[in-house]
């Protein structure tokens, strides 16, 4: 069955029924952080960072401002303020044929918006 990749993740951060991602990523999908040097590679640690930072930024005024899309790729833009801080980043999506997400890249601007989130990401996938 083919998915409409997009669609679905919407829908996921709209209802917040994050158990749902199981279903959109690929098996061997693969996480690029913004903040992590190696990339974070399997459905279960994709999933692990994506609900991370849906936490995190489900907290503050987080919103998707552009999209481009073009075959099985999209590039999400998106802004936030978290703590008085601006936050502006690119979710860089990747599916296959399916429709499952197999690469999901993260990349944030300015500098003081990445070493915020990098701290803020870790107190979440630590549990704090």
């Amino acid at each position: 069955m083919i998915i409409n990749t997009l669609e679905v993740w919407h829908r996921i951060l709209e209802t917040q029924r994050l158990e749902d991602l199981n279903n959109l990523l690929a098996d061997d999908a693969v996480f690029h952080s913004p903040v992590m040097h190696t990339p974070q590679a399997g459905k279960v640690l994709v999933s692990q960072y994506l609900s991370a930072a849906f936490h995190l930024f489900s907290q503050y005024s987080f919103t998707y401002v552009r999209e481009i899309v073009s075959g099985n790729e999209a590039v999400l833009e998106f802004e936030a303020e978290i703590d008085g801080l601006y936050v502006n980043g690119v979710d860089v999506i990747t599916w296959n044929d399916e429709g499952k997400i197999i690469d999901f890249k993260v990349m944030l601007r300015p500098l003081k918006a990445i070493l915020l989130v990098q701290k803020k990401m870790l107190a979440q996938l630590q549990g704090e």
